[in-house]
């Protein structure tokens, strides 16, 4: 997900405030992190092509499959218990489950990790948000799988190696606890939602110009 540097507003704001506050300011988007009001800049061409090129591969593949899911333009993920609504790269919701969000109907917003098959971040500058935050909070909220698309290699050496290289890294729920496998180069990606899933890291890294 793309940040704007130090792009945060003044107020603090509860989750209930920025559902009231979003839509009189649809010209830029912001998410919630912790209370705090963040402007997403406007992402990057390569950005858009990695995120469209996996949400198309992860759409035909469940389509396949005939599973009940889809996915959303414009759903925010509030995790439970915390002042926050992140909007995810590619979100997968699952259908039958969406009748538990007491949100959903209104506001477009899930907080129940059996609704959230896999979520996908394509990381930008704003790495951090990737690797910490979000994980935390997607770990915590029970969301079975979630992928993490450093096309640009632009997460911490601790998180993709050293020397820096373009990593994709599958995380996946094992009791409350993610477990992260890490793929590069021509590395099948072993997906737990979708086992028959024939995608290489390369080809996600190569799919921008």
């Amino acid at each position: 997900m793309t940040q704007t540097q130090a792009q945060t507003q003044a107020k603090i704001y509860t989750f209930d405030e920025f559902i009231e506050w979003l839509p009189e300011n649809l010209s830029a988007r912001y998410e919630l992190h912790n209370r705090n009001l963040i402007e997403m800049s406007q992402p990057t061409g390569e950005h858009e092509e990695v995120k469209g090129f996996l949400a198309r591969k992860v759409s035909v593949e469940f389509d396949r499959l005939n599973l009940p899911y889809f996915i959303p333009n414009q759903a925010i993920v509030k995790p439970p218990e915390k002042e926050s609504g992140y909007f995810p790269d590619v979100l997968l919701l699952n259908r039958p489950n969406l009748s538990n969000e007491k949100r959903w109907k209104k506001e477009a917003t899930v907080s129940d990790g059996a609704s959230i098959p896999l979520v996908i971040e394509v990381v930008s500058t704003n790495w951090r948000d990737d690797y910490h935050f979000k994980f935390a909070d997607y770990e915590e909220m029970g969301i079975p799988e979630y992928w993490i698309a450093d096309y640009a290699a632009l997460g911490g050496k601790k998180f993709i190696g050293d020397p820096k290289q373009p990593t994709f890294l599958v995380c996946q729920l094992v009791g409350d606890e993610y477990q992260v496998t890490k793929f590069t180069g021509n590395e099948l990606i072993i997906s737990p939602t979708f086992p028959n899933l024939k995608l290489t890291a390369q080809q996600v890294f190569d799919s921008v110009l």
